[in-house]
């Protein structure tokens, strides 16, 4: 389940994250543990911890005391929001930006877009 590429207990929020966004995870439903990603995963319990703070600084998690964490509500709108933001910052912008470098009208990158013409022929 891991890679290199980022800290473990960001992988682990990530995953929380997708398993929202594509309905996996509902709102209100109770999530793992701690205890039981650190067993599952074979991890330091402190680093699933630190997952969780994450996502319940984001709005994404809530505590309930006593019984564990649940998915918020408006977790999904909340997660599909950011994604879209950032999908726009590292996908779109830079490429209306090389568009313009090139010389390419915008409604020609438009009317590609809407045809749903790739580059690989």
């Amino acid at each position: 389940m891991f890679d290199d590429r980022s800290p473990i207990y960001r992988q682990i929020a990530e995953r929380i994250r997708a398993d929202v966004l594509h309905g996996a995870l509902e709102e209100d439903q109770q999530i793992m543990s701690t205890t039981q990603y650190a067993e599952m995963f074979r991890i330091n319990p402190a680093t699933a911890a630190k997952a969780f703070q994450e996502l319940v600084a984001e709005g994404v998690v809530y505590k309930r005391r006593g019984v564990g964490m649940f998915v918020a509500p408006g977790a999904r709108g909340l997660i599909a929001g950011q994604r879209r933001e950032r999908f726009f910052a590292e996908m779109v912008d830079p490429m209306i930006a090389e568009a313009k470098a090139l010389g390419i009208p915008l409604d020609q990158v438009i009317a590609r877009i809407r045809n749903g013409e790739g580059g690989s022929r």
